[in-house]
């Protein structure tokens, strides 16, 4: 299991981007879900039939009153008349007509009100005409809150697809859909290959892409502050029962130029991978990783070292797709001095890419060293790792080891170190197999390997390069995960290429 500590490559989010990601979450729920629109649909009509009625309360109480007002305060000065009666008998009827006759008065000023309870109704509704004024704006008011709260709520209900911004990881370090749910972004594109293949008669025939990482030969001679990478293509056939298969590459390599570099060094591509519909390829010299479009490198996201708080670039060897973001890893091994002193784990960091570029940093410390420990490499041994690839078929990842010492690290020991080493590890790296491919050829290390589609996940393609006294070489292979193989180490260049994949 690793660590699940999470460090942003651009610290804590500034709010206005909080305010813009909201922005586009709620515009995207809106465009997206028929109940977002009925549910303002519904609100704004309430506002303005509120309004409305409101409005027309406030106009009444306002309204001045012709007959009613003037009834009910001559009325009241006409209940202060003493009804009490003397003994008298002509007097008591006397007072008994002047009563009768005051009271057929108020009911003609009062507005036609007969009953005491009239009156006093009118004379209340004189008292209270400002509470009842109030009483609207209140209301008002209410409405307004009561409206301000739908829309805080609206905002943060979850997406309807089931999206999520919790930072929430699983044994991987990844947080499920979390970066499309954060940003608001687009569908992802599951288009792989690029390429649709060709139905050939015997098979399937793909195009595929290879990248190349010249370290210091990168530095173009010709043109100022560039550095130059070149790009090979080809296709791959395989017949369709997945045992003979063949490769032809095209005669010339494409250049890619850039003039991006750190410490005068740029352009060392070192893996090369179909994410969202599109091709990128990763720079471990400056921690770039660049999209890949027609003859050129559009520089796409930075990586840096270690847990994302450093200056320098991501050392960037391998890129892996799992559940719509981009996994991309260093070497595995803690990073040492020349003889093999320990200087940090910054190595043995992957960083989580979203289909949108933001970056997630996660510690694979524990992954790597269970790697190490199962295949008999134990510190002060070490494993360095090029190449990683998770399958969706078998909910696995599959590691081929570049070079593996149970000796300390050197240098000058490093190059006559290669493995023959197939790692496959559950999702948790509880479960690690070792598998050996082919025979062992110590100088000649694998640099990158993808599944060949179509096939389950059981056939690979691989790349392995030779770095032995300044003598450099690259080969192809091909061999299906029980370690049968198909072709055997096929020599095609002199330079390095250090990235291959199906485009």
């Amino acid at each position: 299991m690793t660590s699940n500590k999470l460090v942003f490559e651009s610290g804590t989010m500034h709010p206005l981007h909080v305010l813009l990601n909201g922005y586009r979450w709620c515009r995207r729920v809106l465009r997206m879900t028929a109940f977002a629109n009925l549910t303002w649909l519904y609100i704004g009509v309430a506002v303005w039939v509120g309004l409305k009625n409101a409005g027309k309360n406030h106009h009444q109480q306002r309204k001045p009153r012709k007959n009613s007002d003037l009834g009910v305060v001559k009325s009241v000065k006409k209940l202060q008349v003493p009804l009490e009666g003397v003994q008298d008998r002509s007097k008591n009827r006397t007072n008994a007509m002047s009563k009768s006759n005051e009271w057929k008065s108020l009911a003609v000023e009062g507005g036609g009100r007969s009953s005491s309870g009239s009156l006093l109704s009118n004379f209340g509704a004189v008292k209270a005409g400002g509470i009842s004024a109030l009483r609207i704006r209140t209301r008002v008011v209410a409405l307004a809150v009561i409206m301000f709260i739908l829309f805080l709520i609206f905002l943060l209900f979850p997406s309807p697809k089931g999206t999520s911004g919790n930072f929430s990881t699983n044994h991987s370090g990844l947080g499920k859909n979390y970066f499309m749910s954060a940003l608001g972004s687009s569908p992802y594109n599951k288009t792989y290959p690029i390429t649709a293949p060709e139905r050939t008669l015997i098979g399937v025939r793909y195009r595929i892409g290879l990248i190349s990482d010249l370290d210091t030969d990168s530095k173009s001679d010709s043109q100022k502050n560039t550095w130059v990478g070149y790009y090979l293509k080809g296709y791959l056939s395989i017949n369709s029962l997945h045992d003979q298969v063949s490769l032809q590459l095209d005669k010339d390599p494409t250049a890619l130029k850039s003039q991006l570099s750190r410490g005068g060094r740029g352009m060392e591509l070192s893996e090369l991978v179909t994410f969202n519909g599109k091709l990128y390829a990763v720079d471990d010299r400056t921690g770039v990783i660049y999209e890949i479009v027609d003859n050129a490198v559009i520089p796409w996201t930075i990586l840096s070292d270690g847990d994302g708080r450093n200056t320098k670039g991501f050392k960037g060897e391998w890129m892996a797709v799992r559940e719509q973001s981009l996994f991309v890893g260093g070497l595995g091994k803690e990073w040492t001095t020349t003889s093999g002193e320990l200087v940090n784990l910054n190595p043995q960091w992957v960083k989580v890419v979203s289909s949108q570029g933001a970056v997630r940093h996660v510690s694979w410390v524990k992954n790597y060293n269970a790697m190490r420990n199962e295949a008999g490499y134990p510190y002060p041994g070490y494993m360095i790792h090029e190449s990683g690839v998770w399958s969706d078929v078998h909910q696995r990842w599959f590691f081929m080891p570049r070079r593996a010492s149970t000796e300390r690290y050197t240098e000058a020991d490093d190059e006559h170190r290669a493995t023959n080493l197939l790692i496959s590890c559950s999702l948790d790296f509880s479960d690690v197999r070792i598998n050996r491919i082919g025979v062992l050829n110590k100088i000649r290390g694998f640099s990158s390997f993808k599944f060949v589609p179509g096939t389950g996940d059981t056939v690979i393609v691989a790349l392995k390069t030779e770095e032995d006294r300044g003598k450099i070489a690259t080969y192809y292979t091909v061999f299906n995960i029980n370690g049968k193989t198909l072709v055997p180490d096929t020599k095609f260049a002199d330079i390095k290429y250090e990235g291959i994949e199906f485009i």
